[in-house]
């Protein structure tokens, strides 16, 4: 027969401490604790020493969260998708919205992406990787020769 617990203790045999909630999520007791600064998750309640304590589905919140920024959702889209799951009032559309509009964001940061990689071709291309001092590096004029000339500052006119 198994001992009889006090009931505070009872009731935190499903909790987790940020340890435990760590190594079952796979990630640091410091990232736990960061989400928590950040409003992402919150610990149950406190044990009698200060301790804070996490209910069970924190691991399936840390992996929600993981798997989000795995898709490229920022802290802040992630806390956006959680509000509106908590939302009695939102649906999927609000949900689908929100990714939608990442992915394009994502795409347009691909186009950039590449435009700078075929720049850097470019440059690399006339560079044939030769000793050449500084003065006559084929990148450094390329890119010299491309910086954007600002005008001179104009005097004003005297009155």
């Amino acid at each position: 027969m198994k001992p009889e617990l006090p009931p505070e203790l009872e009731a935190s045999a499903d909790l987790l401490t940020v340890g435990k909630v760590a190594r079952l999520a796979a990630v640091s007791a410091d990232t736990v604790r960061f989400y928590e600064k950040e409003d992402l998750l919150a610990p149950a309640r406190k044990s009698a020493a200060g301790y804070r304590l996490y209910g069970s589905d924190t691991v399936r919140r840390l992996h929600f969260i993981k798997h989000a920024q795995d898709c490229g959702f920022s802290l802040a889209e992630v806390r956006e998708l959680l509000t509106l799951r908590a939302a009695e009032d939102s649906c999927c559309t609000d949900v689908r919205s929100v990714a939608v509009h990442k992915k394009l964001l994502i795409e347009s940061k691909i186009r950039t992406l590449q435009a700078m990689s075929q720049a850097l071709s470019g440059l690399i291309a006339r560079c044939d990787g030769g000793q050449l001092p500084l003065e006559a590096c084929p990148i450094l004029a390329a890119l010299d020769a491309s910086a954007p000339r600002r005008p001179a500052p104009r005097k004003a006119k005297a009155p």
